[in-house]
């Protein structure tokens, strides 16, 4: 195709020298339509084999293309852009990785992928919003359901796969006011919560608890647990104007952004958020506010 083999994009020419050959053979290969889902396709992938290669990654673009691959470029090499933007740009290189590479399922019917970056943290306005908008939900079911994942994401960095199997009695209260929680699974540890969710935790966990009876924490009355009980409950809520979606994983994103912008200890963080690799923070990094050039010089002369 002519789109193919004109496209030229605004590159230095030792680096479209080298990503350029392959970028052309997989578009090739994936047969775009016309010459404009060709160019989108091209435009997509060139800014994700330049940013690979920058990296010292590799540009083949079956590497550059896999979901995790995807989801890191956006994560650390997009953080200008736009949501839409990156939306967008997400959108043309998963629709050109399944062109190349085949469906994600063996239905043919690929996962969808949300809009919202998981890695970018709610803004303090945004979650202003979203408290607001759990505590006017018109059930008592959506309002504690909110507010628990609110409470577990922003203030214990939970994700939703640590959401689902707690109980009520996972959440407990020390004498001292301290509230924390015992998460289950491959990453169980006791997790204190923030000291400006504690109440909203112990709340909601009150509110599913009945005496006598072991009763989850988040939706209760939901005994069929799958890895979609927090979206499709997510997806009930009556949405209110200018408020974000509940996106899980933005949630424990901001955690960890306030975390590293406060300075914890970073082992303590790590045990904190059940890190076991640093790959989490590095997909925070982006949205870390820096430090003024007198805030830095002091902060390296106290080392």
């Amino acid at each position: 195709m002519d789109a193919i083999e004109r496209y030229r994009p605004q590159l230095a020419d030792p680096v479209w020298d080298r990503i350029g050959p392959d970028c052309r053979r997989a578009v090739t290969r994936a047969k775009p339509s016309g010459p404009k889902q060709a160019r989108d396709w091209l435009g997509a992938l060139t800014h994700a084999a330049a940013y690979a290669d920058a990296c010292g990654r590799s540009i083949e673009a079956e590497k550059v293309l896999t979901p995790e691959a995807i989801e890191w470029f956006l994560a650390t090499g997009c953080g200008h852009l736009s949501e839409a933007s990156r939306g967008n740009r997400r959108g043309r290189l998963h629709h050109l990785r399944r062109a190349l590479l085949g469906p994600d399922l063996i239905t043919g019917q690929p996962t969808a992928y949300s809009g919202s970056d998981s890695s970018r943290p709610y803004s303090k306005a945004e979650q202003s919003r979203l408290y607001s908008s759990a505590r006017f939900q018109p059930t008592a079911e959506l309002r504690f359901g909110l507010l628990t994942l609110l409470a577990l994401g922003f203030g214990c960095a939970l994700d939703s796969p640590e959401v689902i199997p707690l109980r009520t009695h996972d959440v407990r209260t020390a004498p001292n006011g301290t509230v924390a929680v015992a998460v289950r699974g491959p990453r169980a540890r006791l997790v204190l919560c923030r000291a400006s969710w504690a109440s909203v935790l112990t709340e909601a966990a009150a509110w599913a608890s009945v005496p006598g009876q072991t009763r989850y924490l988040f939706r209760p009355g939901c005994y069929a647990r799958a890895t979609n009980t927090v979206t499709n409950f997510v997806a009930r809520a009556k949405a209110s104007p200018g408020t974000p979606p509940i996106v899980q994983g933005r949630t424990r994103a901001t955690w960890l952004v306030d975390a590293v912008e406060a300075r914890m200890h970073l082992p303590t963080l790590m045990a904190a958020a059940g890190l076991t690799t640093l790959r989490s923070i590095e997909r925070i990094m982006p949205h870390v506010r820096n430090l003024t050039a007198e805030q830095a010089a002091a902060a390296l002369k106290e080392l």
